[in-house]
């Protein structure tokens, strides 16, 4: 069924492809989001950050602390996501967003890797 609007004018457009295509991509990253939510404490809060040629990331932390990342084709896409799933987005990971996340034994070996006898990153094959 095709997606037809009305302009000002009164005629009926099509919606254009990407535009159902993002609605798509939103609608798929709301359900992930929701999904995140459910299995980590019932909520969750996010923040979105642009990361590269126009992709944006969705940095979650749930209820409990876990945290995850999804990444968005677009931040209006992003914003669409997190809006249909309820998200409560903050502008800033600082602060007492931030004092939020736990971070358990492996990211903390990570972070500082072999400096305090952590796994070292593993060699390129």
């Amino acid at each position: 069924m095709a997606d037809d609007t009305t302009s000002q004018d009164g005629s009926a457009e099509k919606a254009a492809p990407s535009d159902a295509r993002a609605d798509r991509k939103a609608a798929r990253l709301a359900r992930q989001i929701d999904a995140f939510a459910k299995s980590h404490g019932g909520s969750a809060e996010g923040q979105l950050a642009h990361i590269a040629r126009g992709t944006t990331r969705i940095a979650l932390v749930g209820a409990n602390g876990e945290w995850g990342n999804l990444v968005a084709p677009s931040m209006d896409v992003a914003r669409k996501a997190a809006e249909k799933a309820g998200l409560t987005l903050h502008d800033d990971f600082d602060g007492e967003f931030a004092a939020k996340v736990r971070t358990g034994p492996y990211e903390w070996s990570r972070m500082a890797g072999i400096q305090l006898g952590g796994p070292a990153n593993p060699a390129d094959n």
